[in-house]
């Protein structure tokens, strides 16, 4: 830890003293210049994510490689290839040529990719996400031995963009009974993504385990880019 502490170390350790040792933080660090990152993973933080490929395959380049990278933005197969030889987990696969991309791509680099199979259950149009019909049949397909070089190691959903609290709860409880039912399913099943900076703590409240924290520990988008 450097001898001052810096004001990113102090948010990061202020939200961690705050949630369950038993929930992932992922700083997202979208947009952030390499030295904010360098803060962070002197404070002994690894896991961080990352919503474009480019930016994310830049900074795999030049920061340390013992960091977990997470692809959190929607994912284009056709640049699946770039990001397959290192990343650690993607969280937003919502269809199944996505998947078969993601499989291609990891025979490719003879490694298991993991991933997060990402479920609306947000009001808006805008929001990405499979239905349940769809999930089952991933599921189904995926237990039957269809992706050898995956791990579906979770569910990932974001809530509606809104004030209103109890909604929000309302979609982040429906996911957690979701992904409980599947768990029983999937013995791979160790991660429920759900929460940011501004609804973590009611998703955490709701089950999730792995949550994904941008502007809460680097602030507003005050670094060159």
């Amino acid at each position: 830890m450097p001898k001052k502490m810096t004001e990113i170390c102090k948010n990061l350790q202020k939200i961690k003293a705050e949630i369950p040792k038993n929930v992932t933080l992922v700083a997202v660090s979208k947009t952030k210049p390499k030295e904010a990152i360098l803060e962070a993973y002197q404070c002994h933080h690894r896991d961080f994510g990352e919503n474009k490929v480019q930016e994310l395959v830049q900074k795999h380049e030049i920061l340390p490689k013992d960091i977990q990278w997470h692809m959190i933005g929607h994912l284009q197969r056709n640049k699946v290839k770039y990001i397959a030889p290192f990343v650690y987990l993607i969280h937003g696969v919502d269809n199944i040529k996505l998947l078969k991309e993601i499989n291609k791509q990891a025979a490719k680099n003879n490694r298991k990719i993991n991933i997060l199979l990402q479920i609306k259950i947000a009001r808006e149009e805008t929001k990405f996400g499979m239905d349940e019909a769809s999930l089952e049949e991933i599921i189904n397909a995926y237990l039957s031995g269809n992706f050898p070089y995956l791990q579906i190691i979770g569910l990932m959903g974001m809530a509606t963009n809104t004030t209103d609290t109890e909604q929000i709860a309302k979609e982040f409880a429906h996911l957690h009974g979701l992904y409980q039912s599947y768990q029983i399913k999937v013995p791979e099943f160790r991660y429920l993504s759900m929460g940011m900076s501004g609804d973590y703590k009611i998703a955490i409240a709701n089950g999730s385990n792995l949550i994904r924290v941008g502007s809460a520990i680097f602030g507003a988008r005050n670094y060159p880019v």
